[in-house]
């Protein structure tokens, strides 16, 4: 995106969404509706900075102030509009994954992190395509959605690039929270491909009822 080539460019506290299921990638992008109050106060003030918010989600805690997991992702509101019951519709476009260093003790009623991005510089860098079987992987997740009764607009998959493809299926796809980590936490493109195919085969066998679908995440 431009404006963040190296992590400098980023800010070292953000302000944090923690939402379960609900997964950013860098280079994607998440629509997303607000309308709990403190959230509203965070998008106003985020749209008054550098519009930088981080999604992240929980392991557990109280329900009113869960713990935040370990890694999270930082994305620029690209877009945003106010529904007239007061409401906002924005689009979250993914620029780099982060470390939780610690979370500030702060008066505003939404939470906010310091974030280290040291480990995902590279998430700044053009996203290459990734080699892989594409057909196999095709027809997997025709497996997957039959099995699911879930469908998809086949004619944006065979145009997606391998990387936009891969992003958006992990993105989209209805994994639990602890599956929806891992494939967030995946260092490479290679590697989130490769827990998005096992994820989908899980998926597929245990629909199936198949005696082989233990789950490895849990």
């Amino acid at each position: 995106m431009p404006g963040y080539r190296r992590i400098a460019d980023l800010p070292s506290v953000i302000p944090v969404f923690p939402l379960d299921g609900a997964l950013l990638l860098p280079g994607s992008v998440l629509p997303l509706q607000i309308f709990e109050p403190r959230y509203l106060n965070m998008i106003d003030d985020a749209m008054a900075g550098d519009r930088i918010i981080g999604m992240i989600q929980t392991t557990g805690g109280p329900r009113t102030r869960p713990g935040l997991a370990r890694v999270g992702c930082a994305g620029r509101i690209t877009s945003y509009s106010e529904t007239g019951d007061g409401k906002y519709l924005i689009a979250l476009t993914g620029v780099c994954r982060f470390a939780v260093a610690a979370e500030l003790d702060v008066l505003k009623p939404y939470r906010q992190v310091h974030a280290d991005y040291a480990r995902f510089e590279a998430d700044l860098a053009v996203a290459e395509d990734e080699a892989f079987e594409r057909e196999a992987f095709i027809q997997l997740l025709r497996r997957y959605l039959d099995h699911r009764g879930l469908g998809v607009e086949w004619d944006a998959v065979n145009a997606a690039p391998s990387a936009g493809l891969i992003n958006s299926l992990c993105m989209a796809l209805p994994f639990e929270p602890v599956e929806k980590q891992a494939l967030l936490e995946a260092p490479t493109l290679g590697a989130r491909c490769e827990v998005l195919t096992a994820l989908m085969e899980i998926g597929a066998a245990e629909r199936d009822g198949g005696d082989d679908a233990a789950h490895p995440l849990h």
